[in-house]
């Protein structure tokens, strides 16, 4: 037998065994003050400088169009929205994740999540901003415009108070934590009055019918296109999916950076729960 082959046969045999008894690598470990890989989204928030770049850069274009928009008394960013020539100008903003920051209750609360538990962190804890808003909101109100808050925190009764609504309270106090003022009329939150549900178009439309909405401003698909939830709500009829949300986004492509301005949230929101 040639000894070479049997040379690189007995080196062969000799490998074999010593990847087969060799301990498996050991993964690297999760950089200091990291979450796991599927929390990489609420880390990107809280740490990342791109996020806040990002923030900065949706409200700073936003406040530059203003005057256009101001001036154009024939615009509106709700589609549909007619003869409101005459009426002075608003603009909407979501309150979580666009206002201010809940990326410190995301890390820290007991899962699942439940009302409750945002609503007893927001009182206990100073809200952060979102990066950028305050300046636009000071510049929209030195415009002349309105500012209006409509967010999907709900209105729950909460066992020995006799508000209705304690959770208008907080989140008015988090809104001025953030440096802005802010009168309740201003502060439109889910099952504050009759109708008023988690779809926002309701809320929107009533808006709509004293002024001239030229911008909108949300994190969530919901704060700009109707019935973008998968859970069917009046006036939507069926559940949204990730099919019609992708229909919508061109059906809605004009408004998008024109008058309608999204912030990014991988954190939350009715993406997660779309099919």
């Amino acid at each position: 037998m040639n000894t070479t082959r049997v040379s690189l046969a007995i080196a062969a045999l000799i490998t074999l065994s010593a990847c087969a008894s060799a301990p498996a690598p050991t993964p690297p470990p999760t950089p200091a003050g990291h979450a796991p890989l599927q929390d990489l989204g609420i880390q990107w928030v809280k740490t990342a400088a791109e996020y806040e770049a990002i923030t900065q850069q949706v409200y700073r274009t936003a406040e530059a169009a203003l005057p256009a928009y101001i001036a154009d008394t024939s615009w509106s960013a709700m589609p549909g929205q007619r003869n409101a020539a005459n009426l002075p100008p608003a603009v909407i903003l979501d309150v979580d994740e666009t206002v201010v920051s809940n990326v410190d209750f995301q890390l820290t609360f007991e899962r699942p999540f439940a009302n409750h538990k945002l609503d007893d962190w927001s009182s206990n804890y100073e809200s952060r901003p979102i990066p950028g808003v305050k300046h636009f909101v000071d510049t929209a109100r030195a415009l002349g415009v309105t500012v209006f808050f409509v967010t999907n925190r709900p209105c729950e009764v909460i066992d020995g108070e006799d508000d209705a609504c304690p959770q208008q309270g907080t989140t008015i106090d988090d809104i001025h934590e953030v440096g802005i003022a802010v009168e309740p009329e201003y502060v439109m939150l889910s099952g504050e009055q009759p109708g008023w549900d988690r779809e926002k178009l309701v809320r929107r439309e009533l808006i709509a019918r004293t002024h001239r909405v030229i911008m909108l401003i949300g994190d969530d698909f919901g704060d700009f296109v109707p019935c973008a939830r998968a859970k069917v709500v009046a006036p939507c009829s069926v559940p949204a999916t990730r099919a019609n949300r992708a229909a919508a986004l061109k059906t809605y492509r004009e408004y998008w950076g024109a008058g309608w301005y999204i912030l990014p949230n991988p954190m939350h929101g009715s993406w997660t729960s779309v099919r």
